[in-house]
């Protein structure tokens, strides 16, 4: 596709644009009308380089043509802005070119309107990424016929190829939307050739620094891997001939790994391109799937292969269609990674559904369920990048249930993904897998061709300490969502034995007041707000204060709710609390989630989730509104594994300094066996752990990151 590229860049007016559309697609009647009607339509309109407007839709449907021959996509890709941004209406569109284009045209207007309500403009110095979220969730959600997402793709890359003309700033928001919307839906398509050019051209705005120096290795070392490319291949032609295969019965294509996808290893392995193994690829086309395993045995007779690089997706075919054999093999102290497929699974890869409309493969009812992996729910930027990265640029395994049903999952996924892969209930009532008939925990991680089952416990069970431990975006955000409805649920308890406690009444009272009031989807906002909480207050005491039964609230001091700051804990509490104790059946670290027991004048402590806790809130014990004190940065203790090169640990101080933080111990090397073995307590100005781990854990191997101030030890 990239000869075909480089002829989109080098149009210069409307004349070589409609060639190019026409050398892509047959010359008939309806598309020369769809392009004399786009023609009219966009008269007098130009693009911000100055050129017409109108050699954007001719290019956008010749790329669709070039990807799909399908003729109602190539109009609509000619018609795709002529509601948007012209007089004309979809019943214009209908009357002209009939109910199918119309229905196309209207998908692709849709997507414009979502964007523009969903998307901050590039004006904004907000994070494009929740927004770009939000607008790939509506987006989906919307779409009713997957061409429109095809046309949509081919409209993109050809943004994304004229996007020079632009402002840096609106340049980089682009490129980032086009890398955290597009780029996975055309992953989930199948359709690689624009997948690979919409992450590279996104790469190129979004890290120039990065692309600059992969881009410097591989043009100063072009000819060296182009005649290491061209050896090998004469060397598997020849090879594949002597075996039994005429030349005319296989093809054998040559490439270096795209920028985007080196520069995902490098950041996945951290290390640099040098050590970057595998850049140079064959890709070996033949006639029959049989053939496929022929030629792998020649490979793996002639050349040593790794095997630990084995993947067989044309017996186990990817969720997208996407069939092929994968190995890697050494020759003459080169790697190699060796694709082997038929000629209809290169179509299919290179083109995904848009090949079933391209080379009339049959049923275009495609199986779009694959969709739903792209509908993230979580709008945390930090956490979004991890469920991306973890789902859509992780090497897959397959996984079989003891019937032989599939699952895929992403490399590294243990058995506890897997169970949630099969259905959310299954997951969250998961107590035991047995792997292989072997019984192992559940986050035991998984290998290709595992043989998987589930043992059920009656009721969901809580795991909200083993969300770091899952690999995949279900698990981690259904995991998420049990503990904070547990967390919601315990609140809700508590916040009634809080006010109670403040108010010197008995829990059955403000049960009852509060169903009077309709406050019970709010309740638990009262144990974690403190404005709601004296919001509340003051309302029960407002209500009541003229009862004569209730004179004694109308005193000051049960009124007002007093700060009292006690070791780490501050407490808001109308009651005298001289002192802080713990009850040693949880462990309470700051920042967990807490509760606090009156008993006389001792605050209690414990961990929200604390079974004896759970059992004291439901016997309604007296409870304080409780907080962690903020006026000190928290002290961390951090064990990790460093890079195994040089200047490691330079790297990693200088980019904890640049995260304000305070390192007070450092040992390095104290392990003989393990020399790069990194320990250290610091101070870091910040509340969020798990934001603090992900920024961490950029430059290395976490072993053991915990907080160091347990609230035992104050």
């Amino acid at each position: 596709m990239q000869e075909f590229v480089e002829k989109i860049r080098s149009v210069q007016d409307v004349r070589e644009a409609t060639k190019l559309l026409y050398d892509m697609c047959p010359h008939n009647a309806k598309i020369e009308e769809a392009l004399e009607f786009a023609k009219e339509a966009h008269r007098g309109q130009y693009r911000k380089s100055g050129e017409p407007y109108i050699i954007h839709p001719i290019l956008v449907a010749a790329i669709t043509a070039y990807v799909t021959a399908e003729e109602e996509m190539v109009i609509a890709a000619l018609l795709h802005d002529v509601v948007e941004d012209t007089s004309f209406s979809i019943e214009d569109i209908q009357k002209r070119f009939g109910q199918n284009v119309a229905d196309l045209v209207e998908g692709l207007t849709k997507i414009v309107a979502i964007r523009s309500e969903e998307l901050i403009p590039s004006s904004s110095d907000e994070k494009l990424i929740t927004s770009a979220l939000s607008f790939r969730k509506m987006l989906i959600a919307s779409i009713k016929d997957v061409r429109v997402l095809i046309v949509k793709l081919c409209d993109r890359l050809h943004n994304m190829l004229t996007l020079d003309a632009l402002a840096p700033n609106k340049q980089k928001r682009i490129a980032e939307e086009t890398l955290v919307v597009y780029a996975p839906i055309a992953h989930r398509l199948g359709i690689a050739s624009i997948k690979n050019l919409l992450e590279d051209l996104s790469f190129y705005y979004l890290f120039p620094q990065e692309y600059k120096k992969i881009d410097q290795f591989i043009s100063s070392h072009k000819l060296e891997l182009q005649m290491k490319l061209n050896g090998f291949i004469d060397e598997v032609k020849k090879k594949i001939v002597q075996n039994g295969l005429r030349a005319d019965e296989f093809e054998i294509l040559g490439r270096i790994k795209h920028y985007y996808s080196i520069y995902l290893k490098m950041q996945r392995k951290g290390i640099s391109i040098e050590e970057v193994l595998d850049l140079l690829a064959i890709r070996i086309l033949v006639r029959h799937k049989l053939d496929c395993y022929k030629v792998l045995g020649i490979v793996h007779t002639n050349f040593k292969p790794l095997i630990m690089r084995f993947k067989d997706y044309i017996a186990i075919p990817k969720e997208n269609g996407y069939q092929t054999i994968h190995t890697t093999v050494f020759d003459d102290a080169s790697i190699f990674e060796v694709q082997i497929r038929t000629f209809d699974m290169h179509r299919t890869a290179e083109y995904g559904v848009a090949a079933h409309w391209k080379y009339k493969m049959g049923d275009t009812n495609v199986n779009l369920k694959w969709l739903e992996n792209l509908q993230y729910q979580n709008d945390n930027i930090e956490e979004f990048y991890e469920l991306v990265k973890n789902d859509l640029f992780s090497e897959d395994i397959s996984v079989f249930s003891p019937k032989g049903d599939l699952f895929t999952l992403p490399r590294g996924a243990v058995a506890l993904d897997f169970a949630y892969a099969i259905h959310t209930d299954v997951g969250n009532r998961a107590k035991a897998a047995y792997i292989n008939k072997q019984k192992k925990t559940l986050l035991t991680e998984l290998k290709n061709g595992d043989i998987v089952r589930i043992e059920l416990a009656d009721e969901p069970i809580l795991r909200c300490s083993w969300i770091d431990a899952v690999k995949t975006s279900k698990a981690k955000e259904q995991m998420r969502f049990l503990c904070r409805q547990k967390y919601k649920e315990i609140s809700s308890k508590a916040a009634i034995n809080i006010l109670a406690n403040e108010l010197r009444i008995h829990p059955a009272q403000i049960k009852e007041w509060i169903k009077k009031e309709g406050l019970e989807n709010s309740l638990h906002r009262i144990a974690t707000e403190l404005n709601y909480l004296k919001e509340v207050k003051n309302r029960y005491l407002s209500e009541y204060r003229k009862s004569k039964r209730m004179l004694y609230l109308l005193s000051p001091k049960y009124a007002k709710l007093q700060k009292k700051e006690i070791e780490n804990f501050v407490f808001y509490t109308s009651h005298a609390i001289s002192k802080v104790e713990f009850d040693y059946c949880c462990h309470p670290k700051r920042g967990d989630e807490i509760v606090a027991f009156r008993k006389d004048g001792t605050a209690v402590i414990h961990q929200k989730m604390c079974h004896k806790a759970q059992k004291l809130i439901e016997q309604n014990e007296p409870m304080l509104f409780v907080e962690w004190k903020k006026d000190s940065m928290p002290r961390f203790k951090l064990i990790a594994l460093l890079p195994d090169k040089k200047g490691a640990l330079a790297d990693f101080l200088h980019h904890l300094g640049k995260m304000d933080i305070n390192i007070k111990t450092i040992e390095l090397g104290k392990n003989i066996e393990q020399t790069n073995l990194c320990e250290m307590e610091f101070e870091a100005p910040l509340d969020d752990m798990e934001l603090l781990r992900k920024k961490i854990a950029q430059k290395v191997k976490i072993i053991e990151f915990i907080q160091a101030d347990d609230a035992y030890n104050q």
